[in-house]
């Protein structure tokens, strides 16, 4: 038998997950079995995985040590340079700037040097994340690989749960800065459903049979005839959601290899040596209210242009960064 007391960090979340991140190489269908014959208890009581964990709850698991150390696999960390800056950072959070070509999480083709296991080697090398936790620091917002700027992690439980609700409840304002191709002279937005099809390919419908809602706002700030910088408020988040949107009002983001002009982007490559869309997340600005957060409410947090962006800005419209 083993004995668990749950700390200041693990409370607030589900007894089943918690479970399932302490025995992290059981199956489901496993953790459920024993909580149905009792094999884990909380509390010295019965329960079903759906009860929310408090400071001091007391868990038993009912199993030989042998089979509990058998489905827990031990966590490693990954040596994994600084691929990032620091926008801003306190005990809760941790704002950085990733650059383009930084891939967010590992998936089936980049394994390695994700700003994940950056932000992870970080925190550890603080002493602000042990691998004898059950909880894990996490990334709360995504930005495709080649798009640069702002993304938030949460360094604890309780601060990972109010920046996600702030991100799925629209408490946080996401902004953009894009520059995309031909003039565009008033402000507006974009609407519709978004969905996937042949793999990692977005298209964008009025059909509300499909997909899911999606709606961003943009507003220019400057054009020189042929381009036109803008500003974007993304209201959702949805991968791909900026660039289909803007080529659905014939506006396809600079750089942009898969929605984008083939033309535009090889004059871009050329000229300025940009082989990435030229799609930057600036800036957040939180209202997130009464929560672990709510010093944050009313802040914004602005996230430096790369270099090469700003001499592009500056050469096409006479604009510093």
């Amino acid at each position: 038998m083993r004995e668990i007391i749950i700390t200041e960090n693990e409370k607030g979340q589900r007894f089943d997950k918690f479970l399932l991140k302490y025995l992290n190489d059981a199956p489901r269908s496993f953790i459920y079995k024993m909580l149905r014959k009792k094999n884990i208890k909380l509390n010295d009581k019965r329960a079903e995985g759906s009860e929310i964990l408090n400071k001091d709850d007391n868990i038993k698991i009912f199993l030989s040590e042998e089979t509990i150390t058998g489905f827990i696999k031990e966590k490693t960390i990954k040596n994994t340079p600084k691929n990032f800056d620091i926008v801003y950072e306190d005990e809760n959070i941790l704002l950085c700037s990733k650059p383009a070509g930084v891939i967010v999480h590992p998936d089936r083709n980049n394994k390695d040097n994700t700003l994940n296991d950056s932000i992870l080697y970080y925190l550890y090398g603080k002493g602000e994340y042990s691998l004898d936790d059950t909880f894990t620091p996490s990334i709360c917002n995504r930005l495709d690989r080649n798009t640069s700027g702002i993304v938030a992690a949460g360094k604890n439980l309780h601060a990972v749960q109010e920046l996600n609700r702030g991100f799925r409840e629209r408490l946080i304002d996401k902004y953009y800065i894009t520059v995309v191709k031909g003039v565009v002279k008033e402000g507006g937005i974009v609407e519709g459903r978004h969905s996937k099809e042949n793999g990692n390919i977005v298209r964008l419908s009025d059909n509300k049979e499909e997909g899911e809602y999606v709606l961003t706002k943009y507003t220019p700030i400057a054009d020189n005839g042929r381009y036109t910088l803008m500003k974007i408020k993304l209201e959702t988040g949805k991968s791909h959601q900026i660039r289909i949107s803007m080529k659905s009002i014939g506006a396809c983001v600079i750089g942009d290899t898969k929605y984008g002009d083939n033309e535009v982007n090889k004059y871009f490559r050329e000229k300025y040596g940009l082989r990435s869309q030229l799609l930057h997340s600036y800036k957040l600005t939180f209202h997130i209210g009464e929560s672990l957060l709510s010093y944050l409410d009313n802040r914004g947090f602005i996230c430096p242009l790369p270099h090469k962006y700003c001499l592009i800005i500056k050469d096409l419209f006479g604009i510093d960064c």
